[in-house]
C-alpha cells in the first residue's frame, strides 16, 4: 500500500524492503506484488537493516528523502532516530482497536473484532465504548473464550495484549461515548450503533473509520482500502494516515517589481526595526533609496 500511494504521488524511484522468510529469501508473493504496485526496486532485507539501507543508500541505491511503512519497535524508533536526515509517515507504536457500539450492536461481531486486533501483539490495545451494560458483560465474559481458541502464538499475543490493555467502558450517552473515543483518537475506530452518519459528523480523532458491522478493521488491514499506515498513540489527534499528500511538497515563491517595493520594502523596514533586527531593515532601505522611493 506504501508503494502504491508513492507512485501516484508520482515519486520517481520507490525502494521496497522485505525481510528472508527462508533460505530462498523474501517471500514471492511480496515480490510479486512490490513489482505489480510499481516498485523500482525490490531489497530482501527487514528490520533495522532495512531502515539503515534506505537512509544511507546501500546497495548501490541512493539515499531515500523518505521512509514510510509499518515495523516492530526496533523499526519505529530506527525511523524516529533518523528522522530529520529523511522524511517519515509517522512514529508509529502497537496497533489498536476502538469499538463504539450501543444496543443494537452484535455482541459476538464486537467480541470477535476485539481479538482480531488484540492477536497483533502482547501490546496491542483493544477498547471498547458502550451504553450497553449487557454488551459489557457479554464482551467480558466472551472475549478470553475466543482467545482461548487461538493457535498457541496468537492465543499468547491476544491474552496478554487484552489482560494488559483490553478496556471496556460504560457511557451514559452517545455524546459521552464520542467524547471518550476522540480522548483516545484510536488508529482504528469502528462504530456499531444507530445512526452512524451522526458519527462520521461528528467524530474528529481517529486514524480510520469503519462504520456498521459490515466492515470491520481487518478488511481494511488486508484488502479494502484506503491506505492502513495510520496514526497510534493518540497521534491521530493532530495527523491522519499516509496518503498522497505525504509525498507531495510544497513550496512557495514572490517575485515583486520596483513599484511593489514602495508599499512592502517600507513596511518590511518599519517591521524590522521594531523587532530590533537593523540588518534585516536595511536590506529594504537599500531598495528603496535605488528605486527612488523615500524612506
Amino acid at each position: 500500500m506504501s508503494v502504491t500511494t508513492a507512485k501516484v504521488a508520482g515519486v520517481n524511484n520507490v525502494i521496497a524492503t522485505s525481510p528472508p522468510k527462508d533460505s530462498n529469501g523474501a517471500n514471492p508473493i511480496i515480490i510479486y506484488t512490490a513489482n505489480l504496485c510499481g516498485a523500482d526496486v525490490i531489497m530482501n532485507i527487514g528490520g533495522i537493516g532495512a531502515i539503515g539501507a534506505l537512509a544511507y543508500g546501500c546497495f548501490g541505491n541512493p539515499e531515500v528523502d523518505m521512509i514510510v511503512g509499518p515495523g516492530n519497535k526496533f523499526v519505529a524508533e530506527s525511523k524516529r532516530i533518523l528522522f530529520g536526515k529523511v522524511g517519515i509517515d509517522l512514529f508509529a507504536g502497537p496497533t489498536e482497536i476502538g469499538i463504539i457500539a450501543d444496543h443494537t450492536a452484535d455482541k459476538e461481531i464486537i467480541a470477535y473484532d476485539l481479538v482480531g486486533q488484540a492477536e497483533h501483539g502482547p501490546d496491542s490495545p483493544a477498547w471498547l465504548y458502550t451504553t450497553d451494560k449487557s454488551l459489557c458483560d457479554y464482551v467480558m465474559k466472551r472475549v478470553p473464550e475466543i482467545i482461548n481458541e487461538l493457535p498457541e502464538h496468537n492465543r499468547n499475543n491476544a491474552d496478554a495484549a487484552w489482560r494488559d490493555y483490553g478496556e471496556v467502558i460504560m457511557c451514559d450517552t452517545k455524546e459521552e461515548m464520542l467524547k471518550v473515543s476522540d480522548e483516545y483518537a484510536p488508529e482504528h475506530l469502528e462504530v456499531q450503533a444507530e445512526n452512524l452518519d451522526w458519527y462520521l459528523k461528528n467524530l474528529k480523532n481517529y486514524g480510520s473509520l469503519f462504520l456498521g458491522e459490515e466492515t470491520t478493521v481487518a478488511y481494511g488491514d488486508k484488502c479494502s482500502g484506503p491506505n492502513h499506515i495510520l496514526p497510534t498513540k493518540g497521534a491521530g489527534k493532530y495527523t491522519g494516515g499516509l496518503y498522497v499528500g505525504k509525498f507531495i511538497k510544497t513550496v512557495t515563491y514572490q517575485k515583486m517589481n520596483k513599484e511593489s517595493n514602495k508599499e512592502v520594502g517600507a513596511a518590511a523596514a518599519r517591521i524590522s526595526r521594531y523587532e530590533g533586527m537593523e540588518a534585516h531593515a536595511r536590506t529594504g532601505d537599500v531598495r528603496l533609496r535605488k528605486y527612488g522611493f523615500s524612506n
